[in-house]
């Protein structure tokens, strides 16, 4: 009984290990967006903008968010 506790608690550490690593890299593909002022990361387009109108509103806005 103890054995098959211990190896079913080794299981359950490695499968969670194992899912928050693919959760990190999700996240980080997600994130496609770099802001060119300060390195920040944005999923899409219209967070970049209101980051950037906010965050850095003396900056000239990138070719890129003009359309956006």
């Amino acid at each position: 009984k103890i054995q098959s506790q211990q190896k079913n608690a080794e299981k359950a550490a490695k499968l969670k290990k194992g899912q928050s690593h693919d959760q990190k890299k999700a996240a980080q593909a997600a994130l496609t967006y770099k802001c060119t002022v300060c390195m920040s990361q944005m999923p899409d387009p219209k967070t970049y903008k209101q980051h950037f109108e906010s965050k850095h509103p003396k900056s000239p806005l990138p070719d890129c968010l003009k359309d956006a």
